[in-house]
């Protein structure tokens, strides 16, 4: 299976390609939420920032090729995220957090590349306690074969483990894929999937399109092949212990679990990003429990 995505404004003009969810599959589990963004130049003085919004029953996890993103959140941490590094934010039980322009690049033109993930908190954990962890890019392993670089960003394979915690088995590679040399990727996870970043490649002999998903067959090692130097990406792990429901930024095995939490964002009682007023307000449409 492979699946295109669609084209998504986040507001101001900053455009994502979102693969997961899609109509034709909701995960590849555990991640539920695939969004490419950039590369995009931000101007001086322009503003992507993401104001600070809610969430539940996942993690996010950020990953730069370009660029710096300031993470705040009601937890107090504030990180910035460079390339290479591994930011993973448990959100639990609820937590709130921020996602803006570094101060000191408020001046500058820089390009932003990289792509944000959620994985879907089993559901002994989905209420665990909230937490973010950062895993700088020196301490992600890496291996080289064939002349192809693969980054162990969560998990293990090829006998390299990362040191981000996770609460099922995940996996989540970088791979630079040599020119005109095979590469097997064995079957690392019950569920796993493939993204082209920036240029077509070749999966058994057929063509995944730059900016395609695709979904492997489970249990089955496949070559990939590419006629130029590819950045690629490899996502999955074990199958989700039940249905997800998703709702804005909301996830949880319960639907009367995503109406509480938009009755929490309302009252404002699911804490603050310290320093900053500002907020991103519930949709509209709401998420009815039926």
């Amino acid at each position: 299976m492979t699946l295109g995505g669609h084209d998504k404004d986040l507001g101001g003009g900053f455009k994502v390609r979102r693969l997961l969810p899609d109509e034709q599959r909701q995960s590849v589990d555990p991640f539920l939420f695939f969004d490419h963004f950039g590369p995009v130049t931000l101007a001086p003085g322009g503003s992507h920032d993401v104001r600070p919004h809610p969430h539940i029953g996942l993690a996010t996890v950020t990953y730069l090729f370009d660029g710096a993103i300031m993470h705040r959140d009601s937890l107090g941490f504030e990180r910035r995220i460079a390339p290479g590094a591994i930011n993973w934010m448990t959100a639990g039980c609820g937590i709130v957090h921020s996602e803006r322009r570094p101060q000191d690049l408020k001046a500058t033109a820089y390009v932003n590349h990289g792509i944000q993930l959620w994985a879907a908190l089993p559901r002994e954990f989905e209420e665990v306690a909230p937490d973010f962890e950062h895993a700088p890019a020196e301490s992600i392993p890496s291996v080289v074969r064939g002349g192809t670089q693969v980054r162990v960003l969560i998990g293990e394979a090829f006998g390299k483990k990362s040191p981000v915690r996770t609460f099922a088995p995940t996996v989540y590679l970088d791979v630079q894929l040599a020119a005109g040399v095979a590469f097997e990727l064995p079957p690392l996870a019950q569920e796993l999937a493939v993204y082209a970043v920036n240029g077509d490649i070749e999966i058994d002999g057929e063509n995944l399109p730059a900016h395609r998903l695709a979904v492997l067959a489970p249990g089955a090692a496949v070559t990939l092949l590419a006629g130029q130097a590819t950045r690629l990406m490899v996502v999955g792990g074990d199958a989700l212990d039940g249905h997800r429901f998703m709702w804005w930024n909301f996830v949880s095995s319960r639907r009367e679990r995503i109406v509480q939490a938009s009755r929490d964002w309302e009252a404002q009682t699911m804490g603050q990003v310290p320093g900053d007023t500002e907020l991103i307000p519930l949709p509209e449409r709401r998420f009815i429990a039926e």
